[in-house]
């Protein structure tokens, strides 16, 4: 037996030994070697002719150019081998201009390596010198647009050492690959090729082929359709992202020795074909991995199965209609299996047990039906199980549970059922991730059951949970997320569940949970994680007071604490939770006054749903501080004064505002006109008085559709709104973005509807009911083409119903009843869907017509009064016009005479004298004439 001492002290020379050849050999790395004086001017010179948008070469200062930024040198010569100053490498997007380039870098004699993706060469020539580096094995020209650069076929001649070239985005066509352009002989050195994001287009030129050395070409992002070549030592092809209609000219049954093949994002309109003339011209197949996702239509080929050394196949968000093949089966080599979000059908093949390579299978989003294949156990390999989303039933294997290296199973959105239990779980030892909600499954676990795993994401909402809050979670202590809504949980919090670390995501909402809220997990430092947590505790039975320990959380950026029985006031010390975006109290007991510092402190609130509890007092004007607010719904309380004319002139960037059944007075203030964003306006229900302000029909939002969107992202009834439409009060939650309503009724206002309210065309609810308003029914109602429920009843209104009213076509709810209307009820369009139901009319004596009893054979039909009040306005208008006329004619005429004499002394002292003299001239004649008649007479 040896003797241990002698062995350790063999270990220490040898190891002396070998530190002692490495610093006298080889050098300390990078430090003990100093690069040239010669190369480090070389590279000066070559900073001083580039200009930068940013410094990215401020690192190029001191002796020793081996310790810049993007060079690498030779250990033992210090030499420069590698230059890499590539948009990449600076965290881009750093454009870099080239004017007038200095030749100096053609002293880097050993340069191998060279990126200048990125860069703009100025004028229309890359710089001679990149053909002088006869050593260099890597160039990338990437981003530079080399259509116009006529030496750059040249240069790439001049490398012979050249293995790697990538010019991804240099605006290259079909020029470029052209024979007479690039010497086949010089790029037969060539193992990787680039030359993706261009615009080759058609087919492949051949010369591709007699690239011998190729082992890797890049072509994605083209404009290629046609037949790609056989090129028999490529290994890597990718076709991603160019518009081939024909899979089939891809030639994948023809490539015996391609090891990695992506074809993702082509429109293929033909299926790949299961015919033995295609799959038959290899003996075996070298491909190892696949990706046609976001391409293929029709059934996955049976002869899929061929392709036994595959290791990733992914066919994901794709048209895949059918079964899927048992021949899968075959490929016991494939460790990942990607077919989600397809429209596959059928049972998941019991054969995918015999894939024991397998490490992800991925089948969500597609229509699979039947059980859960009791064969998936076997796959002992298997980290992640995503069948989600489908239609599985039966109930889960047990087999699941000796999975022993899964992390991820993800199995909601099903119709699996039956009890889950510590049997499927008893070898999960590295699970992280559970989903198994929206089934109808029941975990019943014992309350001493400690599981093998520690959680990081627990999602159990929608499923059947009995005995309380689930026990087993005490021993949880790495939850980052845990949903159990709607779960039918009941009763208190457990006392243990204090002494959980803080939950960044915690949901409990929808089910039976009683008592305080003081055991929520508040153990640990609280971490801000990726924008803010989220606490949901809605619809609950929660009573009591909000507790002090809930203002630890300041890392909260939802908070929903709505529907339960919360009582007293708002603890002060929520003022911490500066980072909330969301507060949803409503449904509770809660009372007294609106803190102010929910606009002093919270100043990052968007959402704040304050509604149906026993708040009192006024609108505070620090609210107006909460500049980002979209929505503010203090609805169904006791507040009381004017509504403020600072929320108008502040909070501009609303979309809801609900006031609804307050005790607000006064007028609407024209402020509220400021809110160009705004989607839902509801003061109903208040002691409001006055006008309806004309100013209402400048919300632009309520005309183009919303500016800002008011939905948050939770795809429940967490985020919602309460509106009175079609005479019913309704929730709207993920529609909020498309809906249109202003409710001012049961109100004190009085006048006119204004016209302008008319051309709130997006509109989807009106109403104005129970108010005194008077005056016709404004004749373009007809405009407001999205409505859905119009409501005037109890009012004053006069005159006839507009025929136009006939046009809205998506009217379902119309209550025009209790008003003074008169005449014929118009029943064209869609009024004659509303033809059954009289109640909608009652309460106006002078209507008529169909649905109510009265006839209209003493009214005159509706249409003719029109034309006759058209055609009387017309003729008043023409005599209006007639005396106009003649009242002009003689004002000018008069003036025009009377004005001249007024002004012209001559011209009067003519006139009377012409006036004198014709006179003269009548009395003369007058008076001879009346002589003559005289003695006439007196002859006679």
């Amino acid at each position: 037996m040896r003797n241990p001492r002698g062995l350790g002290l063999h270990l220490i020379f040898i190891s002396i030994f070998l530190v002692g050849i490495k610093y006298t050999c080889l050098g300390v790395g990078n430090t003990s070697v100093v690069c040239s004086e010669q190369e480090r001017l070389a590279l000066l010179n070559f900073k001083g002719s580039v200009r930068a948008e940013i410094g990215i070469l401020s690192s190029w200062v001191g002796h020793d150019c081996c310790q810049w930024k993007g060079i690498q040198c030779d250990n033992l010569t210090g030499t420069v081998e590698s230059l890499k100053l590539g948009r990449y490498y600076w965290g881009g997007p750093c454009h870099l201009f080239l004017n007038e380039v200095n030749s100096s870098l053609a002293e880097l004699k050993h340069l191998k390596y060279l990126d200048l993706s990125g860069f703009y060469f100025h004028g229309s020539r890359i710089p001679e010198f990149i053909g002088s580096f006869k050593q260099l094995s890597y160039l990338d020209l990437s981003g530079s647009n080399l259509s116009l650069s006529f030496n750059f076929v040249n240069l790439i001649n001049m490398l012979p050492s050249l293995s790697e070239l990538h010019l991804s985005g240099c605006e290259l066509d079909n020029t470029f690959l052209s024979s007479s352009h690039l010497n086949i002989s010089t790029l037969s050195h060539i193992r990787y090729l680039d030359l993706s994001s261009n615009s080759i287009e058609g087919i492949i030129p051949s010369f591709f082929t007699n690239m011998s050395s190729l082992r890797v070409l890049d072509l994605s992002g083209n404009m290629l359709h046609s037949w790609v070549p056989i090129m028999p030592n490529l290994l890597k092809l990718d076709l991603s992202y160019n518009p081939f209609k024909n899979i089939e000219h891809l030639g994948i049954w023809r490539r015996c020795h391609l090891k990695h093949l992506i074809a993702s994002n082509n429109p293929f309109e033909i299926e790949m074909s299961d015919s033995l003339q295609n799959v038959s011209e290899c003996s075996r197949y070298a491909l190892e991995s696949l990706d046609l996702s976001w391409s293929l239509n029709g059934t996955i080929s049976e002869a899929l199965g061929r392709l036994t050394n595959l290791r990733d196949l992914r066919i994901s968000y794709s048209s895949l209609t059918g079964p899927m093949p048992k021949t899968l089966g075959r490929l016991r080599y494939l460790k990942m299996l990607d077919l989600c979000n397809n429209l596959l059908s059928g049972p998941i093949p019991a054969s995918l047990g015999r894939v024991t390579y397998l490490k992800m299978l991925d089948l969500s989003n597609n229509k699979l039906s039947g059980p859960i294949p009791a064969s998936l156990g076997r796959l002992r390999y298997l980290e992640e199980l995503d069948v989600f989303s489908n239609l599985l039933n039966g109930t889960i294997p047990v087999s699941i549970g000796q999975l022993a290296k899964l992390r991820s199973l993800h199995i909601s959105n099903n119709s699996l059922q039956g009890v889950v239990s510590e049997a499927h779980f008893s070898n999960l030892l590295m699970l992280k991730s559970l989903d198994a909600s929206s089934n109808k499954l029941t975990f019943n676990f014992s309350h001493e059951w400690i599981p093998p795993f520690q959680l990081e994401d627990l999602d159990l909402s929608s499923c059947n949970i009995p005995n309380g809050f689930p026990q087993w979670l005490r021993n949880q202590r790495k939850l980052r997320a845990l949903v159990l809504s709607n779960a039918t949980i009941s009763g208190p919090l457990p006392s243990w569940l204090r002494k959980m670390p803080v939950i960044h995501f915690l949901d409990l909402s929808h089910n039976k949970l009683s008592g305080s809220l003081a055991n929520l997990p508040n153990r640990g430092t609280v971490r801000v994680i990726g924008g803010g947590a989220t606490l949901l505790l809605a619809n609950n039975i929660f009573n009591e007071s909000i507790p002090r320990s809930l203002c630890r959380r300041t890392d909260l950026d939802f908070l929903d604490l709505s529907r339960n029985r919360l009582t007293g006031k708002f603890p002060k010390c929520l003022e911490n939770l500066k980072l909330l975006n969301t507060m949803m109290f409503s449904s509770n007991l809660l009372s007294g006054a609106i803190p102010s510092y929910i606009g002093l402190n919270l100043s990052s609130l968007r959402w704040l749903k304050l509604n149906d509890n026993k708040f009192f007092g006024e609108l505070l004007r620090e609210l107006g501080n909460l500049r980002d607010l979209t929505v503010l719904d203090v609805g169904d309380n006791e507040l009381f004064g004017s509504i403020p004319k600072w929320i108008g002139e502040k909070l501009t960037n609303l979309g809801v505002l609900r006031l609804h059944r307050n005790n607000f007075s006064g007028e609407i203030p024209k402020s509220l006109c400021k809110m160009l964003g705004l989607q839902i306006l509801d003061v109903a229900h208040n002691n409001l008085m006055g006008f309806i302000p004309h100013c209402l029909g400048k919300l632009n939002g309520m005309v183009k559709g919303p500016g800002n969107l008011i939905y948050n992202g939770f795809a429940d009834s967490n985020e919602n709104v309460i509106q009175v439409m079609k005479g019913v009060e309704r929730e709207y939650t993920t529609i909020l973005d498309i809906f249109f309503n202003i409710d001012l009724s049961s109100n004190k206002l009085v006048g006119e509807i204004p016209v302008e309210i008319t051309t709130l065309s997006m509109l989807v609810g009106l109403n104005l009911s129970n108010n005194h308003l008077s005056g016709n029914i404004p004749e373009n109602i007809g405009n407001m083409t999205k409505l859905e429920s119009l409501d005037l009843s109890g009012n004053e209104l006069t005159g006839m119903i507009p025929p136009s009213m006939a046009a809205l076509n998506f009217l379902s709810h119309l209550n025009l009843s209790h008003n003074n209307l008169s005449g014929r009820i118009p029943t064209d369009h869609q009024l004659q869907t509303l033809i059954d139901d009289p109640s909608i009319y009652v309460g106006n004596r002078d209507l008529c017509g169909p649905p109510l009893p009265n006839n209209c054979s003493h009214h005159q039909d509706q249409t003719t009064v029109l034309k006759k009040k058209h055609k009387a306005a017309e003729e008043s208008i023409k005599v209006w016009w007639f005396y106009m006329d003649i009242m002009s004619g003689f004002a000018a005429g008069f003036w025009g005479v009377i004005g001249v004499l007024l002004f012209k002394k001559h011209w009067r002292q003519k006139l009377f004298m012409f006036a004198e003299e014709i006179v003269d001239t009548i009395y003369v004649a007058v008076t001879v004439r009346v002589a003559k008649m005289k003695r006439g007479r007196e002859a006679t």
